[in-house]
């Protein structure tokens, strides 16, 4: 039985979604929400993240925390930038407590939950729902991409 944390990086809203491996290639979800930054520059905002983080290590102890690959269309290098801040205090709060940190890109994620690279953010929902025994599609969308995420390590690490 493991613990994995599957986290969605954002500067105003990091999704996480924390769950566990059982007997049996059986999961549970522990807990999904987000962690929300009130403050209006960068770094409070960067700090509320990896306090949040941290807290969150701190309730569940996982064994491992998967994190979404950075990813930046060209014409948008400013997004990625502000995105490595909000990688960088995830990954501090992990690396303080010696927990490993995987990543993953969002095209390896949705292949190996859904066995299409592009599949749409539905299909993806549906996934995340039938493999967690959901009455619904996880929401806000933060929230199903760290699920995805959690799911995707859980998958690739063959933990499940």
């Amino acid at each position: 039985m493991s613990i994995i944390l599957g986290i969605d990086p954002g500067l105003n809203t990091t999704g996480y979604g924390v769950i566990e491996t059982m007997v049996g290639n059986k999961l549970r979800l522990l807990e999904a929400g987000v962690v929300r930054s009130r403050s209006e520059t960068l770094a409070p905002k960067v700090c509320e993240i990896y306090d949040g983080v941290r807290e969150i290590i701190a309730t569940f102890s996982p064994s491992a925390v998967a994190i979404e690959e950075l990813y930046s269309h060209y014409d948008r290098p400013r997004t990625a930038i502000y995105m490595g801040h909000a990688r960088g205090a995830i990954c501090l709060a992990a690396a303080q407590t010696e927990i490993t940190v995987y990543s993953y890109s969002a095209t390896k994620i949705k292949k190996i939950l859904t066995g299409a690279g592009r599949a749409p953010k539905e299909q993806m929902q549906r996934a995340i729902q039938l493999e967690l025994h959901l009455d619904r599609f996880p929401e806000p969308p933060d929230v199903a991409d760290a699920l995805a995420v959690a799911l995707c390590h859980c998958y690739h690490g063959k933990i499940c």
